[in-house]
């Protein structure tokens, strides 16, 4: 049973060997000098026009967080069409429960004016 399983652990010990390697010789071989334009932070090319540091709108994170939502329900809608004949009617109503509470969480995030970007 555990020989099954030793692919993955070599795996596992290579690339971690390499990633520790890599890192040591780019500690070694790099010059490790700070260039003033190297560590300014930039803006597309530009320097920025306001602060790097200034806060972000809330709804900026609530839009991402919205589209990871509705990103995450066609992510399980997928699965669950390629297998509805295994699944059957019982299959058929647990995903209709799942999309009426989406749609009810939607609905309520389209009244609160979640949605809204002014």
């Amino acid at each position: 049973m555990l020989a099954n399983y030793a692919p993955i652990l070599i795996f596992l010990c290579i690339s971690g060997a390499l990633g520790i390697v890599l890192l040591l010789l780019g500690m070694a071989l790099g010059s490790g000098r700070k260039d003033p334009d190297k560590t300014s932070p930039y803006e597309c090319g530009f320097e920025p026009f306001e602060d790097t540091r200034m806060r972000f709108d809330v709804r900026y994170y609530l839009v991402a967080i919205l589209f990871i939502i509705f990103d995450l329900e066609i992510a399980f809608l997928f699965p669950w069409a390629v297998s509805l004949e295994q699944v059957g009617l019982f299959g058929l109503v647990a995903m209709a429960v799942f999309l009426g509470l989406l749609v009810v969480g939607f609905i309520y995030e389209w009244r609160k004016g979640a949605l809204e970007w002014d």
